[in-house]
C-alpha cells in the first residue's frame, strides 16, 4: 500500500519479491505466488475489507452509483473462502461492523459507503459494466472454463478496465502450477528488481508466509510426491507438467461446420465409449472410420450428468446399430457394470487394452501429422488443448486433464483414433531388430512382453511419413 517498512520487514520483503527496496506508493497490481496454507486467502480478505471500508471512493462514483469489489475464483464455493474472511474482519471490528447494511447474503456484503463486496465466478462476462474499487483473483493458476481459449488472460483483460475509473488495486493470489498462463507470465516478466514498479510480484514457500505451518506435514508431502509438494508447499512452478499439444494443431484437424457425419454403406466403423456413473462426469460415445491412413471422426455424443446409465446405454446402442456396429470398446473405468446393459441390447462391450495415457500419447503424433479429422466441436478442442503431460517419479509419462477439468470428449476421441490407427494384432514376446552403420551391421534382441512395437514405430514415423516419405508403407519401412 506504499507504507515504509522497518529493517526487519524489508529483509522479509526482499526475500519474497527479489527487490531491495519497497515501493513508497501503492502498486496497481499485487501478485502473490504462495504455497498452500500460506495464509494468502486470509490476507486477501483483510485487504478487501480495508479497501472497501477505510478508503473513500465517493469522488470516483457517480451519484447513486455503487462501487463493487469482486472476489473471483474458479467456482463460487472457492471464492466464498475469501468472502468469509471479509465478513469476519468487518463483523469483529467495533468500528467497521457499523458499515454493514443488513445481513450479508451468500454472495454480497452491502456497505453504507456505497460499496458492495461480491462473489463472482471467474468469467469475463460477469465483470463487465461494473465500477470496481479493487478486485481479488483467487487461485488464478487453476482457472479453467470450457469454451474459453485463455480464461485467465480474457478475464483479466475484462477486469482491468473496470478498475480504471477508481484506480483501485488488483490482487492476484494463487499457488503455482504449470509453467504457463498469466501467473507464470507475471512471475517471468515482473518478479525482481527489473520488474514493472507498478506491479509487485511476491513468491515463496508456505513457511515463508505462515511460520506456524507444521514442518512435519510438509516433509510428509515431499516424501509422497516431491514434484507436487514443491508446488503445493515450496511455491515453485512445476517442471513435470506441460501442455500435450498446441491449439493450432488441434484446430487444423477440425472439419469446420461438420458436427456429425451420416452413415455410409461400405464403411467399416469403430466405436469407443468413455463411461461414467452419471453423477459427475459425462458419458461419451465416439464413432469413426479409417480413410486411407487417416482416422475420420463421424459421431461424438455426450450425455452430461445427472442421467440414468440405462437410458444412455439405450441411446448409445441405437446409435451404434445405426452405424452397423454390434460391438464397442470402452475405457477400463466402466468394468462389468457397463457390459451388462449394452449386452442386453445386443452390443458387445470390450475393455480397452491400453490405458488412457497411452491412447493420449498416441493421439499426439497422429494429430501432428494430419492423420486425424475431427468434428466441429469447440468443447472437444478445449479438452484436447487442456490435456497435460506429466512425468512421474519413475520417469514414465502420463496424461490427464488439469485439476478441476474434464476430458470425457477427448478420451472418447483418443480411444477411437487408437482403435483406427494404432491397435495391432499381438506380436511375439521377443523382437530382433538389426541396424546398419558405417562400421558394419549390429543386432540386438529385446524382450517386449505384450507390448506392440509397431505402436512405437507409428509414433516415430507419423510426422515423417507425410513430410518426407509420402507413399511409404509402415511395416515395410
Amino acid at each position: 500500500m506504499g507504507e515504509p517498512l522497518t529493517d526487519d520487514e524489508r529483509k522479509a520483503f526482499a526475500a519474497i519479491t527479489g527487490r531491495a527496496e519497497e515501493p513508497l506508493e501503492r502498486v496497481d497490481e499485487l501478485w502473490c505466488i504462495v504455497g498452500r496454507r500460506g495464509g494468502k486467502t486470509r490476507a486477501a480478505g483483510t485487504l478487501a475489507a480495508y479497501v472497501a471500508t477505510l478508503c473513500d471512493w465517493t469522488d470516483k462514483l457517480a451519484p447513486g452509483e455503487r462501487g463493487v469489489l469482486p472476489i473471483l475464483a474458479a467456482s463460487t464455493s472457492q471464492a466464498d473462502r475469501a468472502f468469509q474472511h471479509v465478513i469476519g474482519v468487518l463483523q469483529h471490528s467495533p468500528v467497521l461492523k457499523g458499515q454493514i447494511m443488513g445481513d450479508p447474503t451468500s454472495e454480497t456484503i452491502r456497505l453504507s459507503n456505497f460499496i458492495d463486496v461480491t462473489i463472482k465466478p471467474a468469467n469475463f462476462r460477469t465483470i463487465r459494466s461494473i465500477t470496481a474499487v479493487a478486485a481479488i483473483c483467487d487461485e488464478l493458476a487453476f482457472w479453467h472454463i470450457e469454451g474459453s481459449k485463455n480464461p485467465d488472460r480474457e478475464i483479466l483483460a475484462a477486469l482491468r478496465p473496470a478498475l480504471i475509473t477508481t484506480g483501485g488495486p488488483l490482487m492476484v493470489i494463487s499457488s503455482p502450477y504449470a509453467r504457463r498462463g498469466e501467473l507464470y507470465r507475471a512471475f517471468k516478466s515482473d518478479y525482481g528488481q527489473d520488474g514493472d514498479p507498478s506491479l509487485l510480484v511476491a513468491k515463496g514457500p508456505s513457511k515463508a508466509f505462515n511460520s506456524t505451518l507444521p514442518q512435519s506435514e510438509i516433509d510428509k508431502a515431499y516424501a509422497r510426491d516431491p514434484s507436487s509438494a514443491s508446488a503445493e508447499y515450496g511455491g515453485e512452478f512445476r517442471s513435470d507438467v506441460e501442455m500435450l499439444i498446441d491449439r493450432e494443431t488441434v484446430e487444423l484437424a477440425v472439419d469446420l461446420n461438420t458436427p456429425q457425419r451420416p452413415y455410409r454403406q461400405g464403411i467399416r466403423y469403430r466405436a469407443f465409449i468413455d463411461p461414467s456413473g452419471g453423477s459427475s462426469d459425462s458419458m461419451t460415445l465416439c464413432i469413426g472410420h479409417k480413410e486411407d491412413d487417416r482416422a475420420v471422426i463421424d459421431v461424438l455424443l455426450e450425455k452430461k450428468p445427472p442421467y440414468s446409465p440405462e437410458f444412455v446405454a439405450e441411446e448409445f446402442s441405437n446409435t451404434l446399430k445405426a452405424y452397423g456396429l454390434s460391438d464397442v470398446t470402452g475405457d477400463r473405468y466402466g468394468g462389468e457394470w457397463c457390459r451388462e446393459p449394452f449386452q442386453r441390447r445386443g452390443i458387445t462391450y470390450r475393455l480397452a487394452d491400453a490405458p488412457k495415457s497411452e491412447m493420449y500419447l498416441a493421439l499426439v503424433p497422429s494429430l501432428n501429422s494430419g492423420r486425424v479429422v475431427l468434428l466441429d466441436n469447440d468443447k472437444l478442442v478445449e479438452q484436447i488443448v487442456a490435456l497435460e503431460r506429466r512425468v512421474g517419479r519413475t520417469g514414465r509419462d502420463s496424461v490427464d486433464h488439469m485439476p478441476g477439468g474434464h476430458d470425457d470428449l477427448a478420451n472418447g476421441v483418443a480411444g477411437c483414433v487408437y482403435l483406427l490407427l494404432l491397435k495391432q494384432a499381438p506380436v511375439a514376446r521377443s523382437v530382433r531388430m538389426t541396424t546398419s552403420s558405417a562400421g558394419g551391421a549390429s543386432a540386438f534382441s529385446h524382450p517386449m512382453g505384450g507390448y506392440d512395437p509397431y505402436r512405437q514405430i507409428d509414433a516415430m514415423l507419423a510426422e515423417a511419413k507425410h513430410a518426407f516419405i509420402p507413399n511409404c508403407d509402415r511395416r515395410r519401412t
